[in-house]
């Protein structure tokens, strides 16, 4: 049973964390914190170990992914798949070449456009992969 529920566990908390950090937890940085300097240092802090999050999430999610038998397919769908590989690709691209040149404060304007859609994209994947996985788990009805 724990074994059927842990890919749901770890797309929720890929998700909700991207969710939590992005959206709630960042803005308030900008919000109460004595300078945008001072919040802008502690928002990179924050979304460099979200990027973490989300690896070990989408590594778990891929390792779960694997059929137990080599002779079946992945028992999920494709779409899963693309939307669980693009969202870890997208965490290192936002890690390993976008973050870099924020912190820099090179072309700041674009790179920190490039990295909130970089995130906004990343947070769509794993919406569809908790979608799709939640709505496999849900119990019948009836």
């Amino acid at each position: 049973m724990f074994k059927q529920r842990l890919p749901l566990f770890a797309a929720a908390l890929w998700w909700g964390s991207l969710t939590a950090i992005g959206f709630l937890v960042v803005p308030m940085l900008f919000a109460n914190l004595e300078t945008p300097a001072i919040a802008g240092r502690m928002a990179a802090k924050l979304f460099s170990a979200q990027t973490w999050v989300s690896l070990a999430c989408g590594f778990l999610l891929l390792v779960m992914s694997r059929p137990r038998d080599p002779q079946e397919t992945t028992p999920w769908p494709p779409i899963v798949m693309m939307a669980l590989l693009a969202g870890m690709l997208l965490a290192l691209l936002a890690e390993f070449a976008v973050a870099p040149r924020i912190v820099m404060r090179e072309n700041l304007a674009l790179w920190h456009s490039l990295g909130s859609g970089t995130y906004l994209l990343q947070w769509l994947c794993a919406a569809m992969v908790l979608w799709k996985l939640s709505a496999k788990e849900a119990p019948a009805r009836g």
